[in-house]
């Protein structure tokens, strides 16, 4: 007997210690994007000769001198000071409004929620049925998600004409359905217990959710409201293209007048306020104990460590608070007149608008252009978040704790030479990271066409800058949240920083970074559009020219097909996502 407990504890070792084959889903997986991300530069023309422009460098340089000596004249200063309060006042309505549809959406979308409505509960486990609504409710979600705010900001612009609540309205629509989305999978991550034992005692499904779930993942949900906050800010920016005013619109005009040391002005004001933003969201979730802005690979929520609130918490929730409502008092100076909303004028002009959009015009002989333009827009999308996603994990190492005396890669050296330089690294990485975040990928889409022909190649080269200031920034978190315990295991053991790094500090975070990669792969895709606005190519460009032919019945069949693309991408990112687990 104990013989042959020994030869079936030797056989289920051997099991559990295989080697996986060589060709395995992962494996294919990234044999696949390998390939996508060749082709996608085989389509960009890269190597030919006629994508640079040369007689653009002088100007390119004369941009970047004028970095050096912003205008700072007291009109153009007061100037900066009111558009940056519109910007500011657009992002905090937008939030506002998309985390109370986000909220109610993401209760209505989540699964827990209609399992408690609709299921019932014994043996301390929920019992599935027949039906599945949250499904159709994230269905619906997806597709006011898969439209660019920019999109929707051009559709307003056709109700309501230049008026603040285009951009409030732009923002709101596709940022609440995101925010429904992380929330709904917030809380069917959270763990239930709590939940069941108060069902089971005969509470209300409301007021369970109300005084178990939503307090545990209150910190979590909060975070990602910060994180909501600074893409309202850039999505604010980004509307100001359209005419919407703030930072983003005086940007474009100084740009288009070729008054450099204007916009620099304007850039470091945008500069400021996301830098503003992303340190108000870094101490709050510090003190939270809350993870990283954007958790998506992982449930973290499931048999983690609670986070603990001590009174200086709540000092500092408290008043984050009470500045988060001065922020929105302050912006009550935009006056919004929400009547037309509901104005007989408003309903007039959108039965006409949508009586001269439908039916689409779905002719045969644009099906081939269409197909050239989509494989354009998803190659760009590839190409920006290849480049972001290795710009990212290259410069996230500096821009993380980690590598200052004490840290986990450099825990020996305590000298002030040695602090002063890693301060500096970290310092300037990070103001690197932040600056290619803050610009609006529209904004390095014009300035790339200084020195490069229009084309998909500007377009991914801007979408991928803007996008590795996120991700840069997102990976960064990841690495100072990571569980120092087996790092400084291996430290004790003798491994060096470079073993720890390869064996410790990788391996746990890549999963992370990849899913990171994968979710704004989602959001670069979306993105294409803005960037084909301003002639970067891809569906974007048609999408422009049928704009400015009022050609609103082709606008709808390549809108729908851009939905269609969106829709491809999010499901081979969410199945790769599942995958890296």
């Amino acid at each position: 007997m104990p013989q042959i407990e020994h030869k079936a504890i030797q056989n289920s070792v051997a099991k559990t210690s295989t080697r996986p084959t060589l060709f395995n889903q992962r494996s294919l997986w990234s044999l696949f994007g390998i390939a996508a991300i060749i082709s996608s530069i085989a389509q960009t023309g890269l190597f030919r000769q006629d994508i640079i422009n040369p007689g653009g460098w002088s100007v390119f340089l004369h941009f970047l001198i004028a970095s050096l000596h912003p205008d700072l004249s007291p009109e153009l200063l007061s100037l900066t000071l009111d558009a940056t309060i519109v910007t500011l006042a657009y992002a905090m309505y937008g939030t506002a409004f998309s985390v109370f549809l986000g909220l109610v959406g993401g209760v209505l979308a989540s699964q827990v929620w209609w399992q408690s409505v609709f299921m019932t509960y014994s043996h301390r486990q929920f019992q599935p049925t027949a039906i599945a609504p949250w499904l159709i409710i994230r269905a619906l979600l997806s597709i006011p998600r898969a439209i660019h705010e920019l999109i929707w900001g051009l559709f307003f612009i056709n109700i309501f004409g230049l008026d603040p609540l285009v951009a409030i309205l732009a923002i709101t629509i596709p940022f609440g359905a995101v925010t429904a989305k992380v929330f709904s999978e917030i809380l069917d991550e959270t763990p239930r217990q709590p939940l069941i034992a108060l069902l089971s005692s005969g509470v209300s499904p409301p007021k369970a959710f109300i005084y178990s779930l939503l307090p545990q993942a209150f910190p979590y949900l909060l975070s990602y409201t910060f994180y909501r906050f600074e893409c309202s800010i850039r999505s604010a920016a980004v509307l100001g293209i359209i005419g919407a005013g703030g930072l983003g619109y005086q940007i474009l005009l100084s740009l288009q007048s070729l008054r450099y040391e204007q916009i620099w002005t304007f850039f470091f004001a945008l500069f400021l306020l996301n830098g503003s933003v992303d340190f108000w969201s870094a101490l709050l979730r510090h003190h939270l104990g809350s993870p990283n802005r954007l958790d998506l690979n992982s449930l973290k929520l499931q048999g983690s460590k609670r986070p603990t609130i001590n009174r200086q918490s709540h000092l500092i929730l408290f008043a984050s608070s009470i500045g988060a409502i001065a922020l929105l008092l302050c912006s009550f100076s935009i006056k919004i007149d929400y009547t037309k909303l509901w104005a007989p004028r408003t309903i007039q002009l959108l039965e006409e608008f949508i009586g001269e959009v439908f039916p689409p015009n779905i002719n045969t002989t644009q099906f081939g252009e269409l197909f050239n333009l989509s494989t354009q827009t998803l190659a760009m999308s590839i190409l920006a978040i290849a480049l972001a996603g290795l710009g990212g994990m290259l410069l996230c190492f500096p821009a993380a704790r980690i590598l200052l005396p004490g840290g986990v890669l450099n825990p020996i050296s305590q000298s002030p030479h040695h602090w002063f330089w890693g301060t500096i690294i970290l310092l300037l990485t990070r103001s690197l990271l932040l600056i290619s975040r803050a610009i609006p990928a529209p904004i390095w889409a014009l300035i790339l066409l200084f020195i490069l022909f229009p084309g998909i190649l500007p377009g991914a080269i801007a979408l991928g800058l803007h996008n590795l200031g996120i991700l840069g920034r997102l990976m960064a978190e990841v690495i100072e949240e990571l569980d120092e315990r087996p790092l400084r295991s291996l430290q004790a053991l003798g491994a060096t920083s470079p073993q720890v790094f390869l064996y410790g500090v990788l391996p746990n975070a890549l999963p992370q970074f990849i899913a990171y990669i994968l979710y704004r792969w989602e959001v670069c895709m979306r993105e294409t559009v803005i960037v084909g606005l301003v002639g970067a190519g891809g569906l974007g460009r048609l999408l422009t020219e049928q704009l400015s032919s009022f050609d609103y019945k082709s606008l709808v069949t390549t809108l729908l097909c851009f939905i269609v693309l969106t829709f491809g991408v999010d499901l081979l990112s969410a199945s790769f996502r599942r995958l890296v687990r």
